[in-house]
């Protein structure tokens, strides 16, 4: 098994990322291989996981000739969409002076989205009790507000309506280009054009691009194909997402949110399937959160 950290589990690799910074400037490659010893979590995961092997690559793995996967997060510096992430990722940008459209390594994505990705960690360790929301909780709660249906409470729809005065006012101090448009068009087609700028700027010289990160996957029958290519020709695969989704499938969304997405590379062919297909969304849902007494 190889592992590809992303930013949920960043926790596994940044122990490796802070060891190499203290071994010495030497450049992140496009593929590292920082073993099972990466850190503490990925330690147990190869004990976990004998008499299988492990191996931790980051930022990301070339399967085959041509064919290269990652996590996606780096998308975060360049999508127009203003997630938590995203935002985090610009206030940051502009105090370190690291402006997105001059990225060309993976230690410029890097300097940014660490520290971060560490503070959303910390953030996420202590919230369990339920005094206060996760981050990533707490911007689903936004989003579903802003996207609403029509029947939002007249607070949702206060806050709608200033949504887009303050994405104005956030491209004009430097942090955007963010949009206004939360549909599920846009958030298909952002991520789509901000993974190709990560394609770009990190000059990957791949025919495939494997990533995951944004939940939709694709492309899917009925996807314009075009949407789906990076600007230097680099056709991209989204796994989507192993969790039930409720903030996109209770919406009917449906099908590019449908969890198990897998890509099979066999004889250099690369085909998106679902391995999950005919699960009842009985069995995958959630368990309702308990009332409180």
């Amino acid at each position: 098994m190889v592992l590809v950290p992303g930013n949920h589990d960043y926790r596994l690799i940044a122990p490796w990322l802070e060891w190499r910074l203290r071994d010495g400037p030497a450049p992140l490659g496009l593929q590292e291989r920082a073993g099972p010893q990466a850190s503490t979590g990925t330690r147990a995961i190869a004990r976990e996981l004998r008499p299988a092997s492990l191996d931790v690559v980051y930022p990301g793995l070339w399967l085959d000739d041509g064919v290269y996967a990652t996590h996606g997060h780096y998308l975060d510096r360049h999508v127009t969409i203003p997630s938590f992430e995203r935002l985090g990722s610009g206030v940051l940008g502009r105090l370190l002076g690291a402006a997105p459209e001059r990225v060309t390594s993976p230690d410029d994505y890097e300097v940014v989205l660490a520290p971060m990705y560490g503070l959303l960690d910390a953030m996420a360790a202590r919230v369990h009790d339920g005094r206060a929301a996760a981050p990533g909780n707490a911007s689903a709660q936004a989003w579903r507000r802003l996207s609403g249906d029509g029947t939002r409470p007249w607070r949702a729809r206060v806050l709608a309506g200033a949504f887009p005065l303050g994405i104005g006012a956030l491209n004009r101090v430097g942090i955007g280009p963010l949009k206004a448009d939360l549909s599920g068009h846009e958030l298909r087609r952002a991520s789509l054009r901000a993974m190709g700028q990560v394609v770009t700027a990190l000059r990957i010289p791949a025919r495939h691009v494997i990533f995951g990160h944004t939940h939709r996957s694709g492309p899917l029958p009925g996807d314009d194909v075009g949407e789906w290519r990076a600007p230097g020709g680099a056709a991209l695969l989204n796994t989507g997402c192993w969790v039930y989704e409720s903030m996109y499938l209770d919406r009917d969304w449906g099908n590019p949110y449908w969890p198990g997405g897998a890509a099979v590379l066999e004889d250099g062919d690369l085909q998106f399937t679902r391995l999950l297909e005919g699960v009842d969304p009985g069995e995958l849902k959630p368990p309702a959160a308990p009332v409180p007494a």
